[in-house]
């Protein structure tokens, strides 16, 4: 049975240095982020065996990774658990949640990149599926720091990088990879997404990745700016990159689109249908784009309404849908769809987010970053 949809996430603005964001962040989301460490609890006992405890244990070695390779990032870490009144591991296993017991859960999202074809806009979209008990543990944050770009996502409490914009038109999307191995001496995910919202482009975001030795685990980071999108397939043994069709988009769900690099093995991910979904998108993107001029002025609604909405294959579908069989820790829905704009005229970068799954008739309606 599905969860009642929550109400819409609190809006946070974080400013200041990496100690005073973090402070403020634990703060505001103290509780939040206490029952997302319950929920996440629950879930590696269901999935992995493992207690609190012993997930603090193994994110040591990352907590020793994150002081040596993104110590700003580290002490803004430190400044969240000191704000909700946390040891810095609990945060830490927060932040490395994607790299412990990975490929256990049942996570399926679906994303989109696309440069439009008559004004040059990029549009950059998913929806975002996961377990719904973190649905209340949510927060459209700004976070404004000194020597890089204003950030807008939306993120789980206590954790620094997630989907979203910066001021710089750098966008990102997150879509997690069922390999292994992990590599606790690489950046995690959700730190690799907050070095991409930190970055002035694309490029520089990637370039610092790469400096930095990469990541710890596999996944799928599309990001994008002004030039277009780009799909990311990162790995600690390798990447690989999918560049736009000749139509400007790119699409992708939750396996590896241009084959598993060297050493990466790819268990099947069942229940999740990402190759189908990837189908399914791919499909309903040539008929669009086939289908005449787009009207790029209400590109976002046609989107959500013709792409994101679309319920074919349910519950695996696009439209992610619970699946009662499952146990409630590991099921999963589409928690949100967002779909950024970033403007080839010098517009302001923005975002509509719809809160749920209903992207038709959202009682919600949609949300936008930024906001006044």
């Amino acid at each position: 049975m599905s969860l009642p949809l929550p109400p819409p996430p609190p809006y946070i603005a974080l400013s200041g240095s990496p100690r005073e964001i973090g402070l403020e962040h634990g703060k505001q989301l103290a509780v939040q982020i206490q029952r997302q460490i319950q929920v996440y609890t629950d879930m590696f006992q269901r999935t992995s065996n493992l207690d609190w405890p012993a997930v603090r244990d193994i994110s040591i070695a990352y907590q020793k990774t994150l002081q040596s390779l993104t110590p700003e990032i580290y002490e803004e870490i430190e400044g969240i658990a000191e704000g909700a009144g946390l040891d810095v591991l609990d945060i830490v296993a927060l932040n490395v949640r994607s790299e412990m017991a990975l490929g256990l859960f049942s996570d399926g999202c679906t994303s989109l990149g696309w440069k439009l074809p008559g004004s040059g806009d990029v549009i950059l979209a998913q929806n975002w599926d996961w377990t719904p008990r973190v649905q209340e543990n949510m927060a459209m944050m700004s976070i404004d720091q000194p020597g890089h770009p204003k950030i807008y996502m939306m993120t789980e409490a206590g954790i620094v990088g997630k989907i979203g914009f910066n001021s710089a038109s750098v966008g990102v999307c997150l879509n997690a990879l069922r390999a292994h191995p992990t590599d606790s001496s690489k950046l995690p995910i959700h730190i690799a997404l907050r070095i991409c919202l930190n970055s002035p482009s694309a490029k520089q975001a990637l370039d610092r990745i790469i400096a930095l030795g990469g990541v710890a685990s596999a996944q799928h980071i599309l990001i994008a700016d002004q030039a277009g999108a780009l799909a990311m397939e990162l790995s600690p043994l390798g990447n690989k990159f999918i560049h736009p069709n000749e139509h400007g988009y790119v699409t992708h769900t939750n396996h590896f689109v241009g084959g598993a690099p060297q050493g990466i093995v790819e268990p099947h991910w069942p229940g999740v249908a990402s190759q189908e979904r990837l189908a399914r998108i791919d499909t309903l993107m040539e008929t669009l784009v086939g289908g005449g001029k787009v009207h790029e002025g209400a590109i976002r609604d046609t989107l959500r309404s013709r792409l994101f909405a679309d319920t074919d294959n349910a519950p695996a579908a696009i439209c992610c849908m619970e699946n009662p069989a499952k146990p409630v820790e590991t099921r999963s829905r589409t928690l949100f769809c967002i779909a950024m704009k970033f403007s080839a005229s010098g517009e302001s970068p923005s975002a509509e987010v719809v809160w749920g799954n209903d992207f038709v008739g959202s009682k919600a309606g949609i949300l936008h970053m930024p906001w006044v």
